[in-house]
């Protein structure tokens, strides 16, 4: 009785704030970025660069340049790296979990060249288990932990290029 009373409760509290309209910030997707065009450094083919450029397009609230003269933001990738290392061994001393892990290392600069925010480093793991009979799929698996970590960092870009203050 004494759960259900509980259940009751917050599913109302729910149904009141979705009610009045309240939203967590860039819960929608869209950010308030503070600035109104960015170039980014990241090469012509990097999938992680495309999918930046195609949230940042889908937000309309900032433009990309092609010229970084143009722009009001630089974003300078420092460094990018994908990994893969032995998370654990079986009793015959094969490989039997890795832990795969995505560094992007990037600063934002302004048009002026102050920086915006300093170097940050983003980490990012996943573990996937290993079997020797099902190579494929593993390979397969780790492709799309890869795309997930991706879309994971793409987000996490988004959030702390929204959180920078512009200088006075």
């Amino acid at each position: 009785m004494r759960a259900l009373k509980t259940l009751v409760g917050v599913v109302l509290a729910a149904a009141v704030l979705a009610g009045c309209g309240f939203q967590l910030r860039g819960s929608n997707g869209q950010y308030n970025l503070p600035f109104q065009s960015i170039w980014l450094a990241f090469p012509e083919a990097s999938p992680l660069g495309t999918e930046l450029k195609r949230n940042l397009r889908a937000a309309e609230t900032v433009r990309i340049e092609q010229d970084a003269s143009k722009a009001q933001a630089l974003f300078d990738v420092l460094s990018e790296s994908r990994g893969k290392a032995i998370l654990s061994l079986n009793s015959l001393g094969r490989v039997r979990e890795y832990t795969l892990s995505y560094t992007l290392v990037f600063r934002v600069r302004d048009a002026n060249n102050r920086e915006l925010l300093a170097p940050t480093e983003i980490t990012l793991r996943r573990n996937i288990a290993f079997d020797e009979g099902q190579v494929l799929a593993k390979e397969s698996e780790e492709a799309l932990l890869y795309r997930d970590m991706q879309t994971d960092l793409v987000q996490q870009i988004l959030r702390r290029l929204a959180a920078i203050k512009p200088a006075a």
